[in-house]
């Protein structure tokens, strides 16, 4: 794998079981990731690293003042480019919560449902390699 050409993805969860199934499964996927516990700091580590990340992966319920439906909007609106994907095993969204482009997934995933998800749902060109062979 080229490191270079690798993109990243931003992975955010305050359950810490669940931020190392997320990134395990990301990176099987072909990311490299940032990871963060809260909303608040995914939002100061994406002023910092935004140019490099294609993907926010986030759960919704997480301690601080930045829910995920709350920083899904924050990125959609100020990192255009980057494909929000948002968990949730208690909270389904409703109308509004989540920006058009953005894509819920429930918990509890696991890897083949994240890998189907990402598959069916990033476009072509931010597809990692893993993500482009045929299942």
């Amino acid at each position: 794998m080229d490191v270079s050409t690798t993109p990243y993805a931003l992975v955010v969860d305050d359950d810490p079981i669940i931020l190392m199934d997320a990134c395990a499964i990301l990176e099987d996927a072909g990311f490299r990731f940032y990871e963060a516990s809260t909303g608040d700091e995914a939002k100061a580590l994406l002023d910092e690293h935004s140019s490099s990340v294609i993907l926010l992966f986030s759960d919704v319920e997480m301690p601080g003042d930045t829910s995920g439906f709350v920083l899904a909007h924050h990125v959609a609106e100020n990192w255009p480019w980057i494909e929000i994907v948002i968990a949730s095993g208690r909270l389904l969204p409703e109308a509004g919560d989540l920006p058009e482009k953005a894509t819920f997934i429930r918990k509890p995933f696991n890897t083949r449902m994240v890998h189907d998800h990402l598959r069916n749902t990033l476009p072509d060109g931010k597809k990692p390699m893993p993500l482009q062979r045929a299942v």
